[in-house]
């Protein structure tokens, strides 16, 4: 009886979330309200403040349920790539071009998405950032990183961030349609290196590979690997 009750419970819940979710893609934010989200989700007012507390307690959940869908995903097209030997620079690119189309298409569900205390606290958007780590970790092994990787993530995702906004306050008809394309080259310059001229860049391009290929050192013990690691780390970002 328990279960059946907490099955009913779940489904609900998700029947709900899914309906908010629906309003606010199709009439933005406004039309998240309760009797509104009642209707669509065929329940009674009610239940959504027993299960959710009130109209921000679902608008959180909403958020967590969009976003996590939207990073499974976006998990199965890096674990694809992966398998299927992808170069790791179009992986990249496709993920980057992805990002800024869905923001764009989903003006009201990024802001929902954008705000830094439901980001900084969401499981998801911790999945998110993985699923984008992912993907400069395999920069990082073929030696094209001249940054760290956790540098290099924050200013791919400072520049995504960024241009989303900028399109979604401009007009449409004023929009610059090269805008991302310029944007994600911007940021190629700045963490990506090909033959470097320089010594130190040769060094510092060479000690974040090794970075990323620690644990591909069976040799070594783990506290061996520890030490190279902190070592590597301190030497990238004295550079």
């Amino acid at each position: 009886m328990a279960e059946t009750t907490a099955s009913h419970r779940a489904d609900t819940r998700s029947r709900i979330v899914e309906a908010a979710a629906q309003l606010l893609r199709d009439e933005g934010p406004a039309a998240v309200t309760t009797r509104g989200v009642a209707e669509a989700a065929t329940v009674q007012a009610p239940t959504i403040y027993r299960l959710f507390g009130d109209k921000d307690g679902l608008l959180e959940a909403v958020a967590e349920h969009v976003m996590a869908t939207y990073v499974s995903a976006k998990s199965a097209v890096v674990e694809a790539a992966t398998a299927d030997d992808v170069d790791p620079l179009d992986d990249l690119r496709e993920g980057w071009h992805a990002q800024i189309r869905f923001g764009v298409e989903n003006p009201s569900i990024f802001r929902l998405l954008s705000e830094p205390d439901r980001v900084r606290n969401s499981p998801a958007a911790e999945s998110g950032r993985r699923v984008l780590e992912a993907r400069v970790h395999r920069i990082a092994l073929i030696g094209r990183l001249r940054v760290s990787e956790p540098r290099a993530v924050g200013m791919i995702q400072s520049a995504g961030v960024g241009t989303i906004s900028t399109l979604l306050s401009t007009p449409t008809d004023r929009r610059d349609p090269a805008l991302a394309e310029s944007m994600y080259q911007a940021v190629l310059d700045q963490i990506l290196t090909d033959s470097p001229t320089r010594a130190d860049e040769g060094v510092l391009a060479a000690s974040i590979t090794v970075r990323a290929r620690v644990a591909e050192l069976p040799a070594l013990t783990d506290a061996e690997r520890q030490l190279l690691t902190q070592w590597l780390d301190r030497a990238i970002a004295a550079q």
